[in-house]
């Protein structure tokens, strides 16, 4: 308990409310970090070697941002290595502005990549639906790697600003104490953000997906309408092998999607609260900033309980796994 004390006097413990309850509170905010970088670290190594052991999902495109996304959430778990090693072990102090400054640009920048992946995946489902005989020429690998390049330029530039003093990357629920006292966030630096990464990806997705689910619903209409007419075997075949399985990947997608916003809404809704100096508590500060982080491990479960390819890839992975031990 004696280490644990001198830890709390190095590190902020946001869920703090009084003097008996510090150490307690500062082991309760330890098992939730460090639980969380190992479900993150776990659950996308394990999407990624599916991907490399199962050919048919690189037959999606999508299957480019959805590894993008899981290296970018691997990359996230790794990032939480450092306060999980800092509230694990005594810290020293040294250099705490810089590490505080890196670690919060680095999951900002990750977070930034997969929410631009995913918006890229929407556009990426909207052109298949709408124009699916040119599609092959529209989305190539060539343009695909391209997009993913420029995804990470971008998110990297737009998060520069906040080391030359112009803000905080919006990283909240500090573990150290410089990153809560002295790195305050910045209301026009949040608008920027906000105006540059959220509300452009919101609407992207919100636009794409609305049309997609509006045209897979008329087209759902018309195949019962000539089922009501032609009652045959040839129409039914014809129908189903259309747009049926777009729009069961296009669910999966929608429901990643959605967790992602469900779980980062309370985050952004916060950090512009606390930039705008309307609201300011550490525990809700915390509490958003690791449900927003706990995402990273969502996207794992969503896409294996949802999508039947990955599900056989995973039990390929498991068997080979298994036999070799």
């Amino acid at each position: 308990s004696s280490s644990v004390l001198n830890m709390s006097e190095h590190l902020s413990c946001p869920l703090g409310f009084g003097h008996y309850n510090a150490v307690d509170v500062c082991i309760l905010e330890t098992v939730v970090i460090v639980l969380l970088t190992f479900l993150i670290i776990a659950g996308n190594l394990t999407v990624i070697f599916v991907f490399h052991c199962a050919p048919l999902l690189h037959h999606y495109t999508t299957s480019y941002f959805i590894q993008t996304m899981a290296y970018a959430d691997l990359f996230v778990g790794v990032s939480c290595l450092v306060p999980t090693l800092s509230l694990l072990h005594y810290s020293t102090g040294v250099h705490e502005s810089l590490t505080c400054q890196v670690f919060g640009y680095i999951i900002s920048v990750l977070k930034s990549v997969s929410m631009a992946c995913l918006a890229c995946i929407s556009v990426d489902r909207y052109l298949a639906i709408t124009k699916p005989l040119s599609y092959n020429q529209l989305v190539t690998p060539c343009r695909l790697r391209i997009c993913i390049i420029l995804i990470w330029i971008y998110s990297c530039l737009i998060f520069l600003p906040s080391f030359f003093g112009w803000g905080k990357p919006g990283y909240h629920g500090d573990i150290f104490e410089w990153c809560a006292t002295s790195w305050l966030t910045n209301a026009y630096f949040t608008g920027f953000i906000v105006c540059l990464l959220y509300a452009p990806a919101a609407f992207v997705i919100c636009f794409t997906y609305f049309h997609i689910f509006k045209i897979c619903r008329q087209h759902t209409k018309e195949i019962n309408d000539r089922r009501a007419r032609f009652p045959s075997h040839e129409v039914d075949a014809a129908g189903e092998t259309g747009h049926s399985p777009d729009r069961r990947y296009a669910m999966v997608l929608f429901r990643i999607t959605s967790v992602f916003y469900m779980l980062w809404l309370p985050y952004i809704i916060y950090f512009l609260l606390e930039s705008s100096r309307v609201l300011e508590n550490p525990a809700l500060s915390f509490l958003t900033t690791w449900l927003a982080i706990s995402n990273s491990f969502c996207n794992c479960v969503i896409y294996s309980l949802s999508n039947s390819v990955f599900r056989l890839g995973l039990r390929r992975l498991s068997e080979t796994i298994c036999s070799s031990c």
